[in-house]
C-alpha cells in the first residue's frame, strides 16, 4: 500500500476517545493527546509514524502554526495537514505560558483532525456556546426587568436629557439609581 492508502485506511478506522471533561461547559472533549495514543497502534500495522511540527509567528497578533504529518516508514512519503491558531495575549485568567501552551495545544489537536478527518462538528468542544445562551436570556430578562420597574426608563427616544446630566457633571451611578435604563441606552451612555 502506498501512503495514501495507508492513511484512507487509518482515517476510516480510527476512533479516539474524549477523555477530558471541561467542567465549565459541562462536557466531555478529546485532546491531542488523546489522539495521538489512539494512533500508536497503526504505527505498526499500517508501517507508519506521525509527527507535529509547530512554527509561531509574532507581531501584534501571534499565530501558532501547526502541522501535522504522517510519514510511511518503507518509503519515505509523507502527507501533511496544518491548522493555525491565534493566540490572544489579552485573554485574561491565564499566565503568558498558558495562553501559548492552550495555543500550542489547540492547533496540534486541529491539525491532527485534519489529517485524520476528525469530524470536531460532533465534538462538544466545537459545539459549545461556553453558556453564551444562557448569558442571552439573562440579559434580556434583566432588560425586561428593568423596562417594567417603577422607576421612570431611560431609553433611546429620551436618552438626550440624560446625555446633558452626564455631560454636565453628573454620574452614571446617579442615573441608574433613579431611572431604569435599558439596556441599548446604557450601552451609548457608556460609548
Amino acid at each position: 500500500m502506498n501512503i495514501r492508502e495507508k492513511l484512507s485506511t487509518i482515517q476510516a478506522d480510527f476512533k479516539a476517545k474524549k477523555s477530558r471533561k471541561n467542567n465549565f461547559g459541562n462536557y466531555m472533549f478529546r485532546s491531542a493527546e488523546d489522539i495521538l495514543e489512539a494512533l500508536k497502534p497503526y504505527n505498526k500495522t499500517q508501517k507508519v509514524y506521525f509527527t507535529i511540527d509547530e512554527n509561531l509567528t509574532l507581531g501584534d497578533f501571534p499565530i501558532m502554526h501547526s502541522t501535522a504529518t504522517i510519514v510511511d516508514t518503507e518509503s519515505g512519503d509523507q502527507i501533511t495537514a496544518s491548522a493555525i491558531v491565534g493566540i490572544d495575549l489579552n485573554q485574561k485568567g491565564m499566565q503568558m505560558s498558558q495562553k501559548f501552551g492552550s495555543a500550542s495545544s489547540y492547533g496540534k489537536k486541529y491539525a491532527l483532525g485534519n489529517l485524520l478527518l476528525i469530524d470536531d462538528t460532533a465534538d462538544s468542544d466545537a459545539t459549545n456556546t461556553h453558556d453564551k445562551t444562557a448569558q442571552r436570556q439573562t440579559l434580556k430578562a434583566q432588560a425586561v426587568n428593568v423596562v417594567t420597574s417603577q422607576k421612570p426608563v431611560v431609553d433611546m427616544n429620551n436618552i438626550d436629557q440624560a446625555k446633558k446630566f452626564l455631560a454636565n457633571g453628573g454620574l452614571l451611578k446617579t442615573l441608574q439609581e433613579k431611572y431604569s435604563i435599558t439596556a441599548d441606552a446604557l450601552k451609548a451612555l457608556n460609548g
